[in-house]
């Protein structure tokens, strides 16, 4: 963002015809008095001289003076404020992989409240699920809604939502995960919505009402020709049943050297948008009975975090050789947090304002494998790192407001909500990365 700065000087004739040199009368005693307290001969013509010389350089000295002050203020501008601005406008805020310049960390800030929040209202965005529909389930406090992540040293740009539709014309944004990554789906379509004109030209493209069990999701933006779609895939790599003469207890296997089989759907996106990590724990995997497989070996004794990394590495293979990243923009997002309090996820305590601490929930082994996983990657990544920032939003889970009461939730995410302020990263970014501009102001 730019700040043109522009100076206008008026002039006022009276004010100038009260500057126009005065007639004294030089035989007023008074007259004299106010010119010189001294008799005028006493000064010598030399040193009239000397002060008609100073008296004239004087402006010029005060005018380069301003200039050199003016060139070091805008020296000093434009290396500590237009950068951190720039970077946050154009996107190079955001956490990318090969690319050794020192920018701004987007994701290490604060919450700050901002009455613009929410953009939407989920009652009237027919593909948020009622599940994720808080308000529309009874919650009384709005106080969640009103928060936005704000970075130390820059700004999100606030985007302007036909930039971003007519940004997508033709595209196809695809996200790969689990229930959150739906979630997220979910919210960018409710945003994406309040810019459209004709509500009814934008459906699901099998005319499917969103569910948690169903596979593949498909909204279609009539008018702009994109689709913006959810495969699930939980686990990223194939599911199988059990394998022959595999011990009684296995009942099924996670094999971690192929990418699920529904990948070559993913192939010709113009965006993907991955995610996982919730379903790598015991009590999806080893309590039901599913394993780990690496060919046609099951193994027993592999822990979870070693299993996740490998799932990562055929994952990062197949972008690699699959992937054409001159034209397919590819982004990860880490693990985001959830708050129960208790390990045995019987208890959820929603706060109504954010959390001061994030109680340790900042870091995750699974965050960290994704790191190091894509780090040594040949292609560029973007990682969305998420999992800090979530971690004070205690108060934006579901909790009892689901269209089951009966069980409480926090693990997903009311909507409106945080899941808005991760598809305004992810787009600040995809609008620099397209090379349009990010427009401040309401929607």
């Amino acid at each position: 963002m730019v700040n043109n700065f522009s100076r206008s000087t008026s002039f006022n004739r009276r004010a100038l015809n009260a500057e126009s040199p005065r007639v004294l009368n030089v035989s007023s005693p008074k007259a004299l008095n106010v010119l010189s307290a001294k008799p005028l001969c006493f000064t010598s013509s030399r040193v009239y001289h000397r002060l008609g010389w100073v008296s004239r350089l004087f402006p010029v000295l005060i005018l380069i003076g301003a200039l050199i002050s003016f060139i070091i203020l805008l020296h000093g501008g434009y290396i500590y404020v237009l950068p951190s601005l720039s970077q946050a406008f154009y996107g190079h805020g955001v956490l990318k992989f090969n690319d050794s310049s020192n920018v701004c960390d987007i994701f290490d800030g604060s919450w700050v409240i901002d009455d613009d929040y929410p953009f939407y209202n989920a009652s009237d965005c027919p593909f948020a699920e009622q599940g994720f529909n808080c308000l529309g389930n009874g919650r009384k406090d709005r106080d969640y809604l009103k928060w936005r992540w704000k970075p130390k040293n820059c700004d999100i740009p606030r985007f302007n939502v036909h930039n971003v539709l007519e940004m997508l014309r033709d595209k196809r944004i695809v996200f790969v995960g689990d229930s959150m990554s739906r979630t997220q789906w979910e919210s960018l379509i409710c945003l994406l919505m309040t810019g459209v004109e004709d509500k009814k030209s934008v459906y699901e493209v099998n005319g499917n009402k969103i569910t948690k069990r169903i596979r593949f999701l498909g909204v279609r933006f009539t008018s702009f020709n994109f689709t913006i779609e959810f495969f699930r895939s939980v686990f990223l790599v194939q599911h199988g049943w059990m394998p022959r003469h595999a011990p009684k207890r296995v009942r099924s296997t996670l094999k971690l050297d192929k990418l699920d089989d529904v990948s070559n759907e993913w192939i010709n996106a113009d965006v993907l948008i991955f995610n996982t990590g919730q379903w790598w724990v015991p009590g999806k995997l080893f309590e039901t009975g599913c394993y780990f497989q690496v060919g046609n070996s099951v193994k027993l004794g592999m822990s979870i975090p070693a299993a996740f990394k490998m799932a990562l590495g055929t994952w990062a293979s197949w972008v690699e050789n699959t992937i054409d990243t001159n034209r397919t923009l590819v982004f990860f997002r880490t693990f985001e947090p959830s708050h129960w309090s208790e390990k045995s996820r019987r208890f959820c305590n929603v706060t109504q304002n954010p959390l001061l601490e994030t109680e340790g929930r900042d870091r995750s082994i699974f965050s960290e494998t994704i790191f190091e996983v894509i780090k040594n990657m040949t292609v560029p990544i973007t990682v969305l790192q998420v999992t800090s920032m979530s971690a004070f939003r205690r108060d934006a889970h579901v909790g009892g407001w689901s269209d089951n009461p009966m069980v409480p939730d926090c693990s997903h995410w009311c909507l409106p909500g945080l899941p808005d302020i991760w598809n305004e990263i992810f787009l600040s970014y995809l609008l620099a990365d397209y090379g349009l501009p990010a427009v401040n102001g309401k929607q």
